[in-house]
Parts: C-alpha cells; structure tokens; sequence
C-alpha cells in the first residue's frame, strides 16, 4: 500500500469541492484515525483509491469477519474506535458477526460498506445485499448515504454514536456513485442529533443516598463491569474501593478493571467465577453494581440471585437498570463521574468480621487443579504464561474451556489487557483479535490463548500476522474436542460425545506453512522452555499443547442453580 503524497488530514477550505471517496479519507483523518481494516470490493474501489495517497495505515485481513474482530480489539485495546471497510453483498454480510460480537460488549466501530449505485437499490443487482436491514439488529445505528451532501455530516455523526453513551458498532452503507459524485466541504460543528442525550452527570441526590448505603453497609461487595474499563474509570474504582474498604469481583469483561493482586479482589464472578466471589456476593447485604448489566452467566437463578443484598446500580445505558434484577438504588451517568463524587462520600469502614469469613473463603476454595499430574494440564501452562510475563501482556481468547482458564488462573492488573468475546461468545476471535490489539499496541506482548476448535475458523489470518510482522504468540490449548460442549455433553447428556470431536491439522507445521515459527509440546517438562521460546521469538509464534483431552472448567454454576451452588468445589478440596 502506498502512503506517497498525502491528502488527508488538512481541513480543506470552506467552499471547496470534492469526490464523495476524498470526504471520506479525509474526514475519518479528521477523527484521528490512524488505522483502519478492511478487503477492497467492486463497489468500494473509488475508495480505495483515495486510500491509496492516505497517510493512515491500512490492514488486510483475510476474510471481512476477521477484519471487523481486529477493528473490535484495536478499539478495546486502544481506547479509540475501530474501523472497517467492506464492499457491498457478501463483503458486508461476512461483518454481521463481528458486529454483533461488538454490539454486545458495548465496542466502539465505525464499519463502512459499499452498495451498488442509488438507481440500482431494489433490483437485485449483482453483489447487492440490504446491508442496514441485515444489520439493523447489531448495530447501534445504521445509516445509507441517498445523498452526498450528507455524507460528511454523517461520518461525523457515526463516531459521535459509536463512541458516546453506551458505545457500540455504527454502520455506513455508501453506494458506488456517491463515493464518485462531489459535493462541498462542510466544516465541523458541534454535533446535535435530536432524541440522542447522553446523561454522564449522576443525580446528586441519588449519589448521596448510594454513599449513606455503602457507609451503613456491614457486607458490601462491589460488582464491577466492562463499563468501568469502557469509561477509563479503573483508577476511581480503586480509589472508591481504598477509601471505603470495599471487596471488589469484576465481571468476565471488567478483568483487569480492579488489580487482582490486592486482598480486596475476589476475582470474577459468576458461572466459572471464584468460589469466594459467588459466596460474597450471595452473603452481601448491599452490592454495589457499576458497570455491569447483570447477565445471567453472573447471576445464575434470579429469584435467588444476592438474596439479602439491597442493589445499587450505576451504568450510563438507562435501559440497563432494572432491565433483569431490581434495583434499590438507580444512579445514571458515567461510571467515572460518579466514582468520583462518591469518592468524596464515603466512608472508611473496617468490616473485619467481613473480610474474615472472606478470607476463609478465599482459603477454602482457591481455583485449582491437578498440579501433580504428568500429562499436559491447560491451566499449567496458562499460570506459567503469567508467570514469565509478569502477568504484563495483553491476553485475547478464543470462546470455550481454554477462554475460562485464561479468566482464572492468568491474573489481571491493569484495564484493556483482557480482550475476549464475552455476550455473543464468538468463537475464532482469539487471533484476529491479537492483530487488532498488536497493531494498537505494537510495543505490549500480545497472546492469543486459543482453542483449537476456535482457532480453526480464523487461523488463516495467521497469514495477516506475517505479512504485516506483528509479533503475535498463540499458545494454543489443543484437547482435540469443542471442549466446553464436550464438557456439557459429560455433565448432561451422558458422555454421548455428539459431533464434538474434531480432526485438527499438525498446528505447528501449519504456523510454519504461514511463514510464523511453529512449536509442538506434548510433554509437561516441556511447557516453560517452550513458552519462554515462544515469547523470545521476533515475530509471529504459535505453541500447540496437547493437553489433557477431557480436562473440565471449575467450579461450575450450571443452569437454573443459584449462584452459591457450585459445582466441583469437592474436586478441588480434593487435589488441596
């Protein structure tokens, strides 16, 4: 890709004219982007040759799903938004997933699609598709362009959308011959979209009543969400949890939100989540949710859901509050605002009798496994991982056992270090993932911790690593099976093992064919070798461990139990 004689940037002065393809390289420059992902098409070629004289770095993956889960994990990563670009039709279809996945983790994209010319919409023509119809149910907003003139105003509005509130993927469908058509630059100018308010002030007189619960409280706990990470807001929770001493449990996506190195962590919550966090937050007589939507992989059976616990609940979405548990105390607005009017009122409480029967909690009931075994055990090589890292790099995952193991035994302390598909579950996001969080990140060490039923459906972006010479580790978790079916179809449905066993290529020979350095480990004394080979490797690395096949995730809530019965906690009383 070329980057001679750059165009982009530079406000034009007010008056002039220009190809709709210009006002959109120049106006996503406008927004400060720097990078994009995308796969060029027949309609979006008058763009891409607007990209071509563009300073911002463009990638290529290889399929648009891929494409869109880099924009995703860029934007985690980053703190910006994400962006790309699809052609029209099938180009645009192969987004949805990714979309979706971004949609339901609240990920800032700005997804761009090409569509056959205005007079041909409806005609079924060749390569078209009704791209906002398709989308309309995973997106934020969606929008096609009818008219040029809009089309600046638009882009414009798209980042405003995609990045204010609760964030999530805004799509610009723009047929062919209104990227060819010119129209006059618009200067910016705030932006007004009426029925679109975003409240990030919380009421003051709600905040006061949260801080006399918290103050009051024998038995808090504090629920904290993705929301925290989303608002940069880790510092205050810290702070807020500090001054009131407060234990905190962080969902799957707010890792990393709280540092889990400090007593007052509970790890996470939840179906996989901590025995000590589950068993808090069902003794709790106030839990204090900020951040989080209350999913029913956290709360298991509702009706006994925190039984004793009055709930507030801080998120900026109100539509979230109240939406699956009732909710005491409601406070709208931005997660860090909030924190830190709270901050100044509350107050510290030692709670010793609380933090005891925690730690006894937390003494009982560690997360473990079989350390003594000879075989390759998954969570060995994730907790050495931690360990030769310092628990320092930047982890994203496929979806099943493997994601859960990554949760538990790789530990977080810092926000934007835990990227991994957690409402749509998405599996083969691991790897697409890296090279969007690499390509943000290009000094961090970024590892994929994957599957391989996951790894299969995207690995040949593997390719995209080597020719862009991003330094992506894969360590990949090879059991041979879709493990957590197969762990379901164990647990209940009789070990009948239905379609759940796979024939999976040599992986490391494949990493090789790729141009990436592949390495092969079946043998336990060979884990940290490998592992400390893999991280010193220059470039793109993958490791296959072959691991105990029918290894299973603990504890386990499964469905319809209440959150404090728990699967497996005898098994790991046993291996104490």
């Amino acid at each position: 890709m070329s980057n001679k004689s750059p165009s982009s940037g530079t406000p034009a002065p007010e008056g002039t004219r220009k190809q709709g393809s210009q006002i959109i390289v120049d106006t996503l420059a406008e927004q400060g982007v720097d990078v994009m992902f995308g796969y060029l098409g027949g309609v979006v070629l008058p763009l891409f040759d607007k990209i071509y004289d563009s300073p911002i770095k463009f990638i290529i993956p290889r399929h648009e799903q891929g494409g869109c889960h880099m924009a995703d994990a860029y934007a985690r990563a980053s703190g910006k938004p994400g962006v790309i670009i699809a052609t029209s039709g099938p180009g645009a279809t192969n987004l949805v997933t990714g979309l979706a996945t971004a949609m339901m983790d609240s990920v800032p994209i700005v997804a761009i699609t090409g569509q056959v010319r205005t007079d041909l919409i409806g005609n079924d023509a060749f390569q078209e598709a009704d791209t906002t119809g398709i989308t309309r149910p995973v997106t934020k907003h969606n929008v096609i362009i009818k008219d040029i003139k809009d089309l600046q105003k638009t882009i414009r509005e798209a980042f405003y959308i995609a990045t204010s509130g609760r964030p999530g993927p805004v799509l610009i469908d723009i047929p062919v011959d209104m990227q060819i058509a010119e129209t006059e630059v618009v200067p910016p100018s705030k932006i007004k979209l009426p029925g679109y308010k975003v409240r990030t002030k919380g009421h003051a007189r709600q905040i006061a009543v949260a801080a006399e619960a918290i103050n009051a409280s024998s038995k808090p706990v504090v629920y904290a969400g993705g929301g925290i990470i989303i608002s940069n807001a880790s510092n205050e929770l810290r702070a807020f949890a500090e001054k009131a001493h407060l234990p905190v449990t962080t969902t799957f996506l707010g890792l990393g939100a709280f540092d889990q190195s400090k007593p007052e962590s509970l790890d996470m919550l939840g179906m996989h989540g901590s025995a000590y966090a589950n068993y808090a937050v069902q003794e709790s007589d106030l839990l204090i949710a900020i951040g989080s939507r209350f999913e029913d992989r956290v709360t298991g059976k509702l009706k006994t859901f925190a039984p004793h616990a009055k709930i507030i609940h801080i998120d900026i979405d109100p539509a979230s509050i109240s939406k699956n548990v009732h909710v005491d105390i409601p406070v709208v607005g931005d997660a860090k605002t909030i924190l830190t009017d709270l901050i100044e009122a509350v107050e510290y409480r030692q709670r010793d009798e609380w933090f005891a029967l925690i730690a006894k909690w937390k003494k009982n009931h560690p997360f473990n496994y079989d350390r003594k075994a000879d075989i390759v055990k998954p969570q060995y090589v994730i907790e050495e991982l931690c360990r030769l890292t310092k628990g320092e790099a930047i982890i994203t995952t496929g979806v099943g056992q493997h994601q859960m193991w990554s949760a538990q035994f790789y530990k977080y302390n810092h926000p934007r270090q835990f990227i991994s598909s957690g409402g749509l579950g998405t599996m083969g996001f691991g790897l697409p993932a890296a090279i969007g969080a690499q390509v943000a990140m290009p000094d961090a060490t970024v590892v994929d911790i994957d599957g391989d039923s996951s790894f299969n459906m995207t690995l040949t972006e593997l390719s995209t690593a080597v020719q862009y010479e991003l330094p992506i580790k894969i360590v990949l978790i090879n059991n041979g099976y879709m493990g957590m079916v197969r762990q379901w179809q164990e647990l209940f449905y009789g070990h009948r093992y239905s379609c759940s066993s796979l024939q999976n290529p040599d992986f490391a020979v494949l990493a090789e064919a790729f141009g990436a350095k592949g390495i092969s480990v079946d043998k336990k004394e060979n884990v940290t070798s490998a592992l400390e080979e893999m991280l010193a490797a220059k470039g793109p690395c993958l490791v296959d461990f072959h691991v105990e096949r029918e290894e299973n995730v603990w504890p386990m809530v499964a469905a319809g139990k209440s959150l404090h019965e728990m699967d497996g906690l005898d098994i790991f009383e046993s291996m104490a």
